[in-house]
């Protein structure tokens, strides 16, 4: 290892990230009992930190307001994350009995309407623009607490069944109702700061961190008719991804 690799912090630095990368980790996924973390003192004995770099990593955890901590009561979690299958997320596998995508979500509507489809949003369709489509936009709410918001242009004939379709629970859960078949989805991942038109729709604070989630959803026969773009909560949501290889490695 070369020496100064680490840049201006060195290796303190490093430390505290590998420790709130590994708390974070089990906060997020529910591996305290009771939401209570360990003391400074077993934090210390466990992964072989200085109190120093303790305090700095569940400084840190506590400023992405993930935990608190008073004085004489500890620190406990004051935030959840649910584990959401991404084969789920696409709407490419049924959910399971316990998936927050088993009408466990209730959608706040912000607009529903018909509107001259945008050039951009047109162009990832393949359509011209200009067109009639649905504006779908609603927040994502869990247990009345907000976790996404997404903007959906569906072209027709499907925003026709979408229009007349009551929305009471998840996206996935609405096509089935109306009866709209999904062949194929695609997701573009990124991320990105809450802006200060996003942050009060999902109440979190201006520059916190937000997964973004640009999707096309085609029907069975790969015909693209629906383009959102999402913004999620990272602190409320964990995407799991599993792959198998199949035949020999290279």
């Amino acid at each position: 290892m070369v020496a100064g690799s680490y840049g201006p912090g060195g290796t303190h630095d490093a430390h505290v990230r590998r420790l709130r990368d590994l708390l974070r980790s089990a906060v997020l996924r529910g591996g305290f009992p009771g939401g209570q973390l360990p003391g400074e003192p077993e934090l210390m004995a466990s992964y072989g930190a200085t109190r120093a770099v303790v305090r700095e990593a569940l400084a840190l955890l506590r400023r992405e307001g993930l935990i608190d901590r008073r004085q004489g009561v500890g620190t406990h979690i004051v935030a959840h994350a649910v584990l959401a299958r991404l084969a789920e997320a696409h709407g490419a596998a049924d959910p399971r009995v316990d998936s927050v995508f088993n009408r466990r979500l209730r959608p706040r509507v912000l607009d529903r309407s018909t509107i001259p489809l945008p050039a951009i949003a047109a162009e990832r369709l393949g359509v011209p623009p200009g067109i009639p489509c649905l504006r779908l936009e609603y927040v994502a709410l869990l247990d009345e607490e907000p976790t996404a918001l997404a903007t959906n242009y569906v072209l027709f004939p499907e925003a026709e069944r979408l229009l007349a379709m009551p929305f009471d629970s998840d996206w996935y859960a609405l096509l089935r109702d109306a009866g709209v078949g999904l062949g194929e989805s695609e997701f573009v991942v990124g991320c990105s700061p809450a802006d200060a038109t996003t942050a009060p729709l999902l109440d979190v604070t201006e520059g916190a961190p937000l997964i973004t989630l640009e999707q096309v959803i085609r029907d069975a026969a790969g015909r693209p008719f629906d383009l959102a773009h999402i913004h999620t909560r990272g602190d409320r949501f964990l995407f799991v991804s599993r792959a198998v290889r199949h035949g020999p490695g290279t």
